[in-house]
């Protein structure tokens, strides 16, 4: 795949696969608000982290087998920025060179995966869910922020706020989901401080004291919108529309989430695409 490709609009299979999955999505909307160069570079990002999140997150094969695909894709990264022939990773060639993407950012989404295979994120303690935030989260908004013409310092600030701040609120939206899949991300100093020492994550969601713990994570989450928040308020160079948006509408969500409470029952909140709207509307990202 070369640049003239992404501009002509002939996508790799991969890269229109995700599209398609995406659309509808808050991540599509605010794909839409960048230039098509850029925004198909994007989702060409979002067709490898969904590649090898798939890895991590099928249940096909034994632990060792997945972290033995992972280990290709890695190998194939080596690939990519040695000069060699990559395959599975060969439609980000042309983003990797245009960009200047760096190699430790791709292999950073790898080893997030890796910690889910390995059980690491387990109830984690607060640090190795901080570098696992990093991970698959921040090390994403890194790759973003130089496709938004970021400078580095104030984008890579950028991304390791923002990003924990998504992926935390994911993390509070998709308490049954992860629990069917075996996983707990609630961080173990605050389940003891709850009093919640059992690590199997089924029964631990079906304790109402798991609402308390939510909202504490939900402080840390709103402590790195609000830094988000502010980089984005100083103007600094690139387009800053597409993260000002996933903030507005993931800030949104997390409000929701807030307003309903982690105590069992609970239910998934999901905005509809009229709110999408509106959200874009109501920070000026459209029209």
């Amino acid at each position: 795949m070369t640049a003239a490709d992404i501009r002509s609009g002939d996508m790799a299979p991969e890269v229109r696969a995700v599209q398609e999955r995406a659309a509808g999505s808050s991540f599509y909307l605010a794909m839409r608000l960048m230039p098509k160069p850029e925004r198909e570079a994007m989702f060409a990002i979002y067709a490898y982290c969904r590649a090898v999140d798939d890895i991590a997150d099928d249940g096909i094969g034994a632990p060792a087998e997945r972290r033995a695909a992972l280990g290709r894709w890695r190998t194939d990264l080596d690939a990519l920025y040695g000069g060699g022939n990559p395959t599975l990773t060969a439609f980000l060639a042309a983003i990797v060179t245009r960009y200047g993407l760096r190699k430790e950012d791709f292999v950073a989404v790898i080893d997030g995966m890796d910690m889910d295979i390995d059980a690491q994120t387990q109830a984690p303690d607060l640090a190795t869910l901080d570098l696992y935030c990093d991970r698959v989260a921040s090390a994403v908004g890194r790759l973003s922020v130089k496709i938004f013409g970021m400078d580095e310092e104030p984008g890579f600030a950028l991304a390791h706020h923002l990003g924990r701040a998504l992926q935390l609120t994911n993390i509070l939206r998709d308490l049954d989901e992860d629990a069917g899949l075996g996983r707990l991300y609630l961080p173990r100093e605050y389940l003891s401080d709850a009093g919640l020492q059992d690590r199997d994550p089924t029964a631990t969601i079906a304790d109402p004291a798991i609402d308390g713990v939510c909202r504490k994570v939900a402080v840390l989450a709103r402590q790195h919108y609000d830094d988000a928040d502010r980089i984005m308020r100083q103007r600094p160079r690139g387009r800053i529309k597409t993260p000002r948006l996933m903030s507005a509408v993931y800030n949104a969500i997390l409000r929701e989430t807030e307003k309903v409470g982690w105590a069992p029952p609970r239910h998934r909140v999901s905005l509809g695409k009229a709110r999408l709207i509106g959200i874009a509307l109501s920070v000026g990202l459209l029209g």
